[in-house]
């Protein structure tokens, strides 16, 4: 079998959050996407609960995700 070329196979939202953090850090991160878990009191337990209960910020932190791999690259 060969391996997926999705890039968020085999992520979970906490390492996909934790690395966005990382590299943008909370501020420009709630710039980026504009939500209360990024602005407010931030940590990644806060936003995983908001992002697991929220599929459309799911979906925007996730396309930020592609969007830094490939601007990474």
């Amino acid at each position: 079998m060969l391996p997926s070329k999705d890039p968020l196979h085999g992520k979970t939202l906490e390492v996909i959050v934790t690395e966005l953090v990382t590299y943008f850090g909370w501020e420009e991160l709630a710039q980026q996407i504009n939500i209360n878990c990024f602005k407010s009191n931030p940590s990644i337990k806060s936003s995983l609960t908001f992002l697991r209960k929220t599929p459309w910020a799911r979906k925007k932190v996730e396309s930020l995700y592609l969007y830094m791999l490939r601007k990474r690259k």
